[in-house]
């Protein structure tokens, strides 16, 4: 809560509960320091399924909550399993174009 209010963007567990919904734009400092733009989403829809021979895609599906400084999530372009740290995010918004994150698009 306290990063949250001090950056202006919405706590952790706002965050994640977002991507459960939407596609969010999500501005963050790499660890290199250089800053990256995702469009990402945890919208179950929109998920990969887990396949047994890619043993990553099981481990991200049961360890989304594992820590708790790190946000997983689908980054859509291209769709693969990304990570940041919480407290690297620098700006936080539904994107305009995917809207909802539905594959029939916004519903607005």
């Amino acid at each position: 809560e306290t990063v949250a209010a001090l950056k202006g963007i919405p706590t952790r567990e706002e965050i994640v509960e977002m991507l459960g919904n939407e596609i969010v734009d999500v501005t963050f400092q790499k660890l290199s320091g250089d800053e990256r733009k995702t469009k990402c989403t945890l919208t179950p829809s929109m998920l990969p399924p887990a396949q047994r021979d890619d043993q990553l895609s099981q481990t991200k599906i049961r360890n989304l909550e594992a820590k708790p400084l790190v946000v997983w999530a689908i980054d859509i372009e291209p769709s693969a399993w990304r990570s940041f740290r919480y407290d690297r995010v620098k700006k936080v918004e539904i994107d305009k174009y995917y809207g909802n994150g539905h594959e029939d698009g916004a519903n607005y």
